[in-house]
């Protein structure tokens, strides 16, 4: 009888204590939509990107892009890549819903074409990948 509490706390702990060893959770929330625009000050050309989703992109707990330099440079190397465009900077937009992204790229494609100085090409041949080292 003296022993029945001793093996019931004991049973008890045994039951509740693996529950907090349970591992950390990932706090970045992964599956962003992502879209990118490349401007140059010495060219009338603004190149605009698809609206891509990628599912290995993740924010972080502030509701920033992982790695946002990296994918602006993938965008900035794909144009540089046939050695026409250089010097172009490269902007990207992110967010966790499709039609907040349509929305603001909407919004950038008429701010650039208002005063039809500006000529928007779309960029349809180019695909954001996860970046090696984050």
């Amino acid at each position: 009888m003296r022993m029945i509490k001793p093996l019931t706390v004991l049973l008890l702990a045994a039951m509740v204590l693996p529950s907090f060893a349970r591992k950390k959770k990932d706090k970045n929330e992964y599956g962003v939509y992502l879209a990118g625009a490349a401007a140059s000050f010495t060219d009338s050309l603004v190149y605009i990107t698809d609206i891509q989703y990628l599912d290995s992109a993740s924010l972080n707990p502030q509701g920033l892009l992982n790695g946002r330099a990296q994918y602006s440079l993938q965008l900035k190397d794909h144009l540089e890549q046939d050695g026409r465009l250089q010097h172009r900077t490269c902007f990207m937009f992110f967010s966790k819903k499709k039609k907040s992204l349509e929305k603001e790229m909407a919004k950038l494609r008429r701010n650039y074409q208002k005063g039809s100085q500006l000529a928007v090409k779309d960029l349809n041949d180019f695909r954001f990948t996860k970046p090696d080292d984050e």
